[in-house]
């Protein structure tokens, strides 16, 4: 049975030879939103200069640096080093979930595997990240939203209201999970209207248009009402949206 999301156990799995030691900090602290990271272990031939740059981050933040050498030329060595690892942990079960940090289409069919045996799957890549790996995840962060933050916690500029509506996918993908969510007069509790997108668009994250939250963004369209409704008499309150009436 899968822990509670604020102690479901995540196995990080980082493929050093496909990922930057500048991302470690972002990236730990967005893991914690999903969990504590059980395992937390960094892949690469740690002989050769090209990895120099992850001492540091790896000591700091209690990295297990697994070493793989280069057998041969043109072979890497260092992803069967790690979907073997993730095998091992995915058989102990020990873990209801696992982090796989590269922008490598390698892995691709070790996140569906994972993901066959119910653990989720979080994929951290940059946005080159080939379109097969993004989609086998559960979830998947692009690495470049979680370097250079800015004060109001986000690494790039907010898309003016111009900018989003020229987005025919972003508008498609709101409009239609909006509408999915929605009651009998079109209001949507704003959360199952992220739950939607997410299982259509894994790499769907309101922090790639500039926008900390979702219900930013979707205010910057300037295609939605929103509306706050109290929750059980208390403080709190749940945001609904609807799509704007024509006038």
């Amino acid at each position: 049975m899968a822990s509670p999301i604020g102690n479901t156990r995540l196995a990080v799995l980082i493929d050093a030879d496909n990922a930057q030691p500048g991302i470690v900090e972002g990236l730990l602290a967005e893991v914690a939103k999903y969990g504590i990271a059980h395992v937390k272990r960094s892949y690469g031939d740690w002989t050769g200069p090209q990895l120099k740059g992850w001492k540091d981050a790896l000591l700091t933040h209690s990295i297990q640096p697994i070493q793989q050498f280069r057998y041969t030329t043109g072979k890497n060595a260092t992803d069967s080093a790690l979907i073997i690892d993730a095998m091992d942990l995915l058989y102990s079960d020990r873990l209801d979930g696992f982090c796989l940090v590269s922008s490598d289409s390698d892995f691709t069919r070790l996140a569906a595997r994972i993901r066959e045996s119910g653990l989720i799957v979080y994929g951290f890549g940059e946005k080159k990240t080939p379109e097969p790996f993004v989609a086998a995840c559960d979830k998947f962060i692009y690495t470049e939203i979680l370097v250079g933050k800015e004060d109001d916690g986000v690494a790039i500029a907010p898309r003016s209201d111009r900018e989003l509506k020229q987005d025919k996918r972003l508008l498609n993908l709101l409009r239609n999970a909006a509408d999915a969510a929605s009651d009998d007069t079109g209001w949507a509790n704003l959360g199952a209207v992220g739950s939607t997108i997410a299982k259509q668009a894994p790499e769907f994250d309101s922090r790639n248009y500039g926008y900390r939250k979702l219900r930013d963004l979707v205010q910057a369209t300037r295609l939605f009402e929103i509306e706050e409704r109290p929750i059980g008499g208390g403080q709190a309150k749940a945001v609904y949206v609807r799509i704007a009436r024509k006038r």
